[in-house]
């Protein structure tokens, strides 16, 4: 982190990661166990599934603070409730569009798809976005 510094006085984002209950609270729980890190500004928001996200839950989300958000689900076509991430893919990517409508920037908001032991996965992914949220500096919201 410390090369960072330099560059983004010291900004570390806020990120919110919403994450089914099922394979992707998982994945961050094997992350855990296996103590493989990731960013400390991560704030896990657990629901059902996936499929259960909603645009006013990832704007809401930015509104109080968050400089990235993160949607985390079961792979595709392994959904424990059958379609469920495709629903939550299809309102990520429709935020996306309006992320970019409103000048907010749709790389700000990022869904990734994991099985249960693949925690690495879901740090990479995580890390990656937080790096990309230190080039892009804090949230304009805040």
């Amino acid at each position: 982190m410390a090369e960072h510094e330099g560059t983004n006085n010291g900004f570390e984002p806020e990120i919110t990661v919403f994450t089914c209950i099922y394979c992707a609270y998982m994945a961050i729980d094997t992350a855990g166990a296996l103590r493989i890190n990731y960013p400390a500004n991560v704030k896990l928001i657990k629901l059902p599934c996936t499929g259960k996200t909603d645009v006013r839950y990832l704007m809401e989300a930015f509104e109080q603070g968050a400089d990235g958000v993160c949607v985390v689900g079961c792979p595709l076509g392994n959904c424990h409730h059958v379609h469920g991430n495709e629903r939550g893919q299809a309102r990520v990517k429709y935020t996306k569009q309006w992320l970019d409508d409103i000048g907010l920037g749709s790389d700000r908001l990022e869904m990734c798809f994991v099985s249960g032991g693949m925690g690495e996965t879901f740090a990479n992914a995580v890390r990656e976005m937080a790096e990309r949220l230190r080039e892009l500096g804090p949230s304009p919201l805040k």
